[in-house]
């Protein structure tokens, strides 16, 4: 037993009057589950994976150092299950047991989608990569506020791995088209009381590209998927046009930022395209 208290260095002052933007743990490799359309926020079915997770707050001029152990602390009270507005919840957590002004979260996690072949019906699972971000301030409405992932410091972001297949290659070829993967991201954020799952992003994402990828295809799935990338040409600027048009059109997106890296086949390098805006209002 200690016969005194340990000393907070940690929380002695500092003289040197720089504030930090920034502090906190970085790669945290984290096991979680996640809520799924299935089983809805709170029961049923789940998915279980590992998250990359980062935490961060900011540190006053005054304060020498943050308290890295709260960090884990806080994860550990909420990593079972993790449906989106609880990642809202666990910065605001986060922020006030660390007593700062601002905290940071962002989880990384690969996600799989069930997915059949499209001819054959043959089970498959997609990997796709999904990232989960929050930010909490001071400025918040109070803590009677409606919570979740409406929150304008909510962000979800998905990365789609896809096909397409190039327009001018296709028009001036005697016979071929040059087609290449790709992979497509979305980021978007919502407006006060609309969700979306990971499913459902997911799915507008894949709907822009020539055509979609599968983990397990038989003959005529292959020739199926060649023939409608074939019939959908596209460039990475059509990709992240027509991903723009997606999120316009959904009620549920108050932002969003688009792009698309098309893995070239036929050149050393690649082809990139990314936009970014913010809906003026909400539809009526």
């Amino acid at each position: 037993m200690l016969s005194s208290p340990l000393v907070d260095v940690q929380g002695k002052s500092d003289g040197r009057r720089v504030p930090i933007d920034r502090v906190g743990v970085k790669n945290v490799r984290y096991p979680i589950s996640l809520a799924t359309p299935a089983g809805g926020a709170h029961a049923g079915p789940r998915q279980h994976t590992i998250a990359r997770i980062d935490m961060y707050v900011s540190l006053p001029h005054h304060q020498k150092g943050t308290h890295m152990s709260r960090f884990l602390e806080v994860l550990n009270e909420h990593h079972d299950g993790l449906p989106s507005h609880d990642v809202m919840n666990l910065c605001r957590a986060i922020r006030e047991r660390l007593e700062a002004e601002d905290a940071h979260l962002r989880l990384e996690f690969p996600y799989f989608i069930d997915k059949r072949a499209p001819v054959t019906g043959q089970p498959g699972k997609l990997d796709i990569e999904v990232v989960l971000e929050a930010h909490a301030s001071g400025s918040e409405p109070g803590p009677d506020a409606p919570i979740g992932p409406a929150s304008p410091g909510f962000t979800m972001t998905v990365r789609v791995p896809a096909t397409s297949l190039c327009p001018c290659s296709k028009e001036i070829s005697a016979y071929g088209a040059h087609n290449q993967r790709c992979e497509m991201e979305a980021s978007v954020r919502f407006f006060p009381g609309k969700r979306m799952w990971i499913e459902d992003l997911f799915a507008i994402v894949e709907g822009c590209a020539s055509t979609q990828v599968f983990s397990t295809l038989k003959r005529p799935d292959e020739k199926f998927v060649t023939e409608a990338a074939y019939d959908n040409p596209k460039f990475v600027e059509d990709i992240v046009r027509d991903l723009a048009m997606a999120m316009e059109a959904d009620d549920r997106v108050s932002w969003y930022r688009v792009g698309s890296e098309n893995f070239e086949s036929i050149h050393s390098h690649n082809a990139y395209a990314q936009l970014e805006h913010a809906k003026s209002a909400e539809p009526q």
